[in-house]
């Protein structure tokens, strides 16, 4: 699942009519990068929400040139905003029994070795996880600010940073969870936070730390950070 039904509010300086799913970076819009990242994944089918600005999101899907070919779309439609924990409680029925992947579409992963998400799929245990999350350290998170997310024991399992003045890690958008994570989930719009607390008491919750950068396109400021760091990786190729 890709998540795609923010209101975009801070990009709103950079386009009032462009959904920020849309907003370009390095001439390709912010979720053709998760896309892209699913694809390569192996991923076929890919549940994206809308809600704001819905149906341009929804022609880039089904059928704009930049858009990859694969993997097969299906739209979730938020009549309501819903958040994140609602958009994907919504979506459960079309996402099947087994863990799925969700993508924020503002963030945008830097490959360093083995892809993020296969990364992911490897160091899943079932038997041992309700959520694996993938975090970022400080210094390589660009365009987040903050003082970081998670600890992460020895084990991978991850705990908040509650009243330290710092955690190394940040969350990156991008996990896999499963479908029972959402067995007591309420109705209407709230947060995944609220599922992410109750796997930290069950001792669920765990994480895998990002070798490369992560990129969060979610202001102005975060989008010319972005560019920036793929101009350099551009003239680096080239170079």
């Amino acid at each position: 699942m890709v998540l795609a039904a923010g209101l975009g509010t801070r990009m709103r300086a950079v386009s009032e009519t462009i959904p920020k799913p849309l907003v370009p970076l390095a001439g390709k819009p912010l979720i053709a990068y998760a896309l892209v990242s699913l694809e390569k994944a192996g991923v076929t089918d890919v549940v994206v929400n809308t809600h704001h600005l819905a149906a341009q999101i929804e022609a880039f899907l089904f059928g704009h040139a930049a858009r990859p070919a694969a993997p097969r779309i299906h739209i979730s439609r938020e009549e309501e905003r819903l958040e994140t924990g609602g958009g994907v409680r919504q979506a459960l029925p079309q996402l099947g029994d087994e863990a799925f992947y969700v993508l924020n579409s503002d963030s945008v992963i830097a490959e360093r070795g083995t892809p993020a998400l296969a990364r992911l799929a490897r160091s899943w245990n079932g038997e041992a996880m309700d959520a694996l999350l993938l975090l970022c350290p400080l210094a390589r998170a660009l365009g987040c600010g903050g003082a970081g997310d998670f600890f992460r024991a020895r084990d991978g399992r991850l705990t908040r940073r509650g009243a330290a003045a710092e955690a190394p890690y940040i969350f990156t958008g991008v996990q896999l969870l499963h479908p029972r994570l959402f067995k007591d989930a309420p109705g209407g719009a709230y947060s995944l936070n609220r599922h992410y607390d109750e796997a930290i008491l069950a001792r669920r919750l765990f994480g895998v730390v990002h070798r490369g950068h992560m990129l969060h396109v979610g202001t102005p400021e975060g989008l010319e950070q972005a560019e920036r760091y793929l101009s350099g990786e551009r003239r680096g190729r080239d170079g």
